[in-house]
C-alpha cells in the first residue's frame, strides 16, 4: 500500500457543516471532495478514486442510501460512513443492510468522526495488504515471491508488475479505476505514470495468455477488470 494522502468523498447538503467537516479533515491530512447533492456525489465517485465515503442520508436529487446502493454495486470494499440527523433504529438497520460501515448521528464531535475514519482506513489497508496468494484461472500468483505460475512453469515478475497484478486480483470480476491503481502503486496519478501503467498492463496480458479464459478488460475512460470466465 502507498503512503499517499487518503482521499474522502463527502456528500453533505448543509453547506456550513460541509465546510466545517472538510476544513477539519484537510487540517488532519486528508484530501476531501465535497458535493452538496446526491447526484453530484455519485458523479464525483465515478470520476475519481476515493478511500472512504461520508454520506449524509437526507440529500437532494438522491438520498444517501441510494448513493450507497450504487457505490456497493461497483465497489464492495470502500468504507461508507453515514451522517444523519435520524436516530431511528430502522434507519440504522437500513444503512447497514445497504453496506454501510458506520452511522453517526448529528450533532457529532468532529474529533470522534476523524478517529472513526482513521480506524476504517487502517482496517481497509490491512485487509487489502494481507492477502498474498491468488488463483487466476489456471494460474497461481504469489505476490510475496513475485511468482506467477502455470502448470509448473514459473514467471518471476518485477515488483511493479506484481503490485499491479495484486490490485487487479483484489478486485477480480469488477472494475478497478485507473486512478486507484496509480495511487496505490505509485502514490500519484499524473499523465506520464498513466502511460506507464498501460505498458505494464500490456505485459501482464502477455504473461496471462497461457489461459484463454483469463482476460484483463479495458473499460474505456474508467479502468480495468480482471476476469477468468468461460472461453
Amino acid at each position: 500500500m502507498t503512503n499517499s494522502i487518503p482521499k474522502i468523498l463527502l456528500v453533505e447538503d448543509d453547506v456550513n457543516l460541509g465546510y466545517v467537516i472538510k476544513d477539519n479533515l484537510e487540517a488532519n491530512n486528508f484530501k476531501v471532495a465535497h458535493a452538496t447533492d446526491g447526484q453530484a456525489g455519485l458523479d464525483l465517485f465515478f470520476e475519481s478514486h476515493f478511500d472512504l465515503c461520508l454520506l449524509d442520508v437526507m440529500l437532494p436529487e438522491k438520498d444517501g442510501f441510494s448513493i450507497a446502493r450504487t457505490i456497493r454495486d461497483n465497489d464492495d470494499q470502500i468504507p461508507i460512513i453515514f451522517l444523519t440527523a435520524k436516530s431511528m433504529k430502522e434507519d440504522k438497520i437500513e444503512g447497514f443492510k445497504l453496506g454501510g460501515d458506520d452511522y453517526i448521528v448529528k450533532p457529532f464531535n468532529i474529533e470522534e468522526l476523524i478517529l472513526r475514519i482513521q480506524v476504517f482506513l487502517k482496517r481497509s489497508n490491512q485487509e487489502l495488504s494481507f492477502q498474498n496468494t491468488f488463483t487466476i484461472g489456471a494460474y497461481k500468483f504469489n505476490y510475496k515471491n513475485l511468482m506467477l505460475s502455470l502448470n509448473g512453469k514459473n514467471k518471476v515478475l518485477t515488483q511493479k508488475e506484481a503490485d499491479i497484478l495484486k490490485q487487479l486480483c483484489l478486485h477480480q470480476d469488477r472494475v478497478i479505476k485507473r486512478e486507484e491503481i496509480l495511487n496505490r502503486v505509485w502514490g500519484d496519478d499524473d499523465y506520464f505514470i498513466g502511460r506507464s501503467l498501460d505498458v505494464f498492463i500490456y505485459k501482464l496480458r502477455r504473461y496471462l495468455r497461457g489461459d484463454p479464459k483469463v482476460e484483463i478488460i479495458n473499460v474505456h475512460s474508467v479502468g480495468f477488470k480482471l476476469v477468468h470466465g468461460e472461453a
